[in-house]
């Protein structure tokens, strides 16, 4: 019985480290050499904010890289997971979309599973560099 006792405990303990550790930022994407000063420190600040669940700060700064450069795929991608986290699949698919293509050949993002379920995609159809969406009751 008192050992059963102990394997609860663990087992609660463990559970509460795992659901208090951060979001993993390496799920976030870096700005590539490219970007412009403004958008790589925005997406920088990003990323931090986003791996410490900070996730309404993280959108903001996602959303500043995207003024600052609104062609940064990456920025893009980064605003679609937040938005991924806070359930709100319009806009995510939005994004998810809009970083597929400006980057046609970014293998993490047209590999990504939150892309793959928001975009409902075909990669590059028929050796095209634009998405193909299917119709809306296709989804």
């Amino acid at each position: 019985m008192r050992s059963g006792v102990w394997m609860v405990v663990l087992a609660l303990v463990f559970a509460g480290c795992v659901a208090s550790r951060p979001m993993a930022a390496e799920r976030t994407l870096k700005a590539p050499a490219y970007a412009v000063p403004d958008a790589a420190a925005a997406m920088e600040e990003g990323n931090r904010l986003f791996g410490g669940r900070q996730l309404e700060a993280a959108k903001l700064k996602y959303q500043e890289a995207i003024k600052a450069q609104p062609t940064l795929a990456e920025a893009h991608y980064n605003l679609a997971l937040v938005y991924d986290f806070l359930r709100d699949d319009a806009t995510a698919r939005h994004h998810y979309i809009e970083a597929a293509n400006l980057a046609p050949g970014h293998k993490v993002i047209w590999d990504a599973p939150p892309f793959r379920r928001h975009g409902n995609v075909e990669a590059h159809p028929k050796g095209s560099d634009t998405l193909y969406l299917p119709a809306i009751g296709g989804r």
